[in-house]
Parts: structure tokens; sequence; C-alpha cells
């Protein structure tokens, strides 16, 4: 496949602190691709590093296979970005703010398209930006990385500050942009939304990327939750020792959640000896896989 974002050993220290730690990442054309960690976790580091708003320190990265470092002005021309942080000018309205950018982008923009964008995100481009809430600011920041349909969507947590209702809008110009031929990288630390649209996901913990797979595979590996009742009170605390299981909680020693990777055989046995009333699995979703990453330390 046509890699349109690559990082090899990616690393970047602010002083003596190690944001990021060798991070290797490659996103395909054509594919939205989920960056998914806690806030502090190196997402933003990594993404201002594609556009080199700051200066990575060392290993390789590449955007349509340029170096960022070396021509970061044809890369930000092809892409369309949404910072975490967005700053603007208060003292204009969102229209004239978007009119401005299309100025820097040659005048490209279709304004039929950008006017759809707004009523989709019920946006009033009339009103000033010192008069806008933040969920609204963020509506602008979004009609903007959107409005030239780029080749490369770049979104840092493009539904902060926004109510269910429009971040569910927001996920479908995601999709959107995809079925137009976009490549969308985003990052977020909300779950739910990346398990909606990502074809592809990466984790990253502590400025290292620990997981990068399929949704779908991430999804189905064989990681299964597990509540057990008991006819009566028993300790079966030892069911932790065996391989891939982890007790998570317990009642009274008359029920137990587990969580357990890999096969069940072993448990199935071990279980063979209690009192079991009830038995029941569930698969994980995204959440609990993440989870499973920053809990369980791996």
């Amino acid at each position: 496949m046509e890699v349109t974002i690559m990082t090899n050993g990616l690393t970047k220290y602010y002083g003596r602190f190690q944001a990021l730690y060798g991070v290797d990442l490659e996103v395909h054309k054509g594919e939205i691709f989920g960056f998914l960690g806690p806030n502090g976790a190196g997402k933003t580091t990594t993404i201002r590093c594609l556009l080199d708003t700051i200066h990575r320190s060392g290993g390789d990265a590449s955007v349509f296979g340029i170096d960022p470092a070396e021509n970061p002005v044809a890369i930000r021309a092809r892409v369309g970005y949404l910072p975490g942080e967005l700053h603007m000018d208060n003292n204009t309205t969102g229209n004239k703010l978007l009119h401005f950018y299309n100025d820097l982008r040659g005048n490209t923009v279709d304004w039929n398209y950008v006017n759809d964008l707004a009523d989709k995100l019920q946006l009033d481009l009339s009103r000033q930006v010192k008069n806008l809430s933040h969920g609204n600011k963020q509506k602008i920041g979004i009609v903007q990385a959107f409005m030239h349909k780029p080749e490369l969507v770049i979104l840092d947590e493009p539904t902060q500050g926004l109510d269910p209702l429009m971040q569910q809008v927001v996920l479908r110009l995601i999709k959107d942009m995809k079925a137009q031929g976009s490549t969308v990288f985003f990052s977020s630390h909300i779950m739910g939304e990346v398990q909606a649209v990502a074809d592809r996901v990466g984790i990253i913990r502590a400025g290292k990327i620990v997981e990068v797979a399929e949704t779908s595979v991430l999804i189905g590996r064989s990681l299964n939750r597990i509540f057990i009742r008991f006819e009566n009170s028993v300790d079966a605390s030892s069911l932790s020792d065996i391989p891939g299981v982890s007790i998570l909680s317990q009642d009274d020693g008359t029920s137990m959640t587990i969580q357990i990777e890999g096969k069940m055989d072993a448990l199935i046995k071990a279980l063979a000896k209690y009192p079991v009333s009830d038995f029941e699995t569930q698969r994980p979703s995204l959440e609990d896989i993440f989870l499973a990453y920053y809990e369980g330390g791996n």
C-alpha cells in the first residue's frame, strides 16, 4: 500500500525530558488512522513533528514522501490540520477567518462546500469569534481543516468541546473525507469515536507505540472478560495463577470478574472444583483493550 505518513525511530526531547521514544508509524493512503492515548502520551508531539511545527530530535519522518524538516511548506499545502490548541483572532467573524485561510491556500475553496459544512455543524459564520463558545470555535477549526478537501487531514482531538450530537456529525464528516479519497489521521483519548470510524489504530503509551493493528483485529483478539457467580462463598484467588488470567474484582467470595487473554481451557478445568452457578463471558471493547495496556503495564 502507498504510505502517506511514515515515522521510524522518531524521538523528541524537551530539554532533558524525553517525550517520544522511537515512534514507528505507517499510515496508508486513503485510510482513517486513529491515534489513541491519554493526555500526555505523546500524540500532539508526534503530530507537531510530522508538520515540523516543532523539530524532531532524532529518527526519520516523512509525509507524502517529503521530510518535514526539509520542506514543511510543501507538506502543509496538501494537509488540512486541526491543532489541539486552536488560536484565532477574536475580533473577526468566522466567515472572514475562513476567507483568510482561503487566501493563504490560493483561493481554491468551493464556498458551497464551506457553507454545507457550516450547516451540518450548525455553525453561524457571521458571528464574531469572541462571542462564540469553545465548541463553536472548535467547529470553525474543523471547517478550515476540511474546506479545501485536502489529500491528508490531521486532526488533534477533533471532538473536544462538542456535545454528543455534534461529535457524531464530525465522525460522519471524517468518513466523508475518506469517501472522497483523503487520508485521515486523528488523535483521540475517546475510545468510542476511534472504534466507530478508524480502519486501524495506533496506541501510544508514555511516548512509545505499544500496538498498531486493524481496529477489528484488535477488538477480535482473544481477550475476554468473564463474570463468575458461585453457589456459596469460596476462595478462588488461586485462579490468578493461571497464565493469562487477571482478577478484576471479587465480592465476598460469592462472585468475581476476571479477564483472560488466550485460551480458556485451563480456566474451565480449574473452575471444575468450585460450585459455579453462573458463568458469563463478554468480548472486549476497544476501551477494555486500551485499559489493559495502560493498567496492565504492557
